[in-house]
């Protein structure tokens, strides 16, 4: 991994203001969280005690990328982690699965689904959410990491 790539960046309250109009497809209207740029495209959140002046020291002296918990990834728009979709609660582009498509899901599987719904989703099974895909009216791609998939 080279060394920029391993930087973070705090979001200014401009750039928290353009993920917050992107979060609103979702509908989510608020975030209550300090947000980092980890890479080119992660970003994560922090809600802890520490003031912004003590993580620049701590990002000076260690490795502080895995401060917070990783929300998004700015790629072709934005798409929520599978933590993100448990704590920020979305209420819109959601897809509603039954058992068996949220079995295959969970297992890293694509759904086969129809849709009106572009672009990125969410998807959700009863009152759990299970992550985000990506739509193409027919087909949703899913993006649980592998390591976080059902054996």
């Amino acid at each position: 991994m080279q060394a920029e790539e391993r930087k973070m960046k705090i979001l200014n309250s401009t750039e928290k203001k353009k993920i917050l109009e992107q979060l609103e497809q979702f509908g989510i209207e608020k975030l209550n969280y300090l947000l980092f740029q980890t890479g080119k495209e992660k970003i994560r959140g922090y809600s802890g005690n520490l003031s912004i002046q003590e993580i620049n020291m701590l990002a000076r002296t260690i490795r502080v990328e895995i401060i917070g918990l990783y929300l998004f990834k700015q790629d072709l728009g934005l798409r929520l982690s599978l933590d993100a979709t448990q704590i920020l609660k979305p209420s819109k582009k959601i897809i509603n699965t039954n058992d068996i498509q949220a079995q295959s899901w969970l297992k890293g599987e694509d759904l086969n689904i129809t849709t009106n719904q572009q672009g990125f989703v969410i998807i959700k099974h009863n009152q759990d959410f299970l992550g985000s895909g990506k739509s193409a009216g027919n087909l949703i791609l899913n993006f649980i990491p592998k390591e976080r998939r059902l054996k």
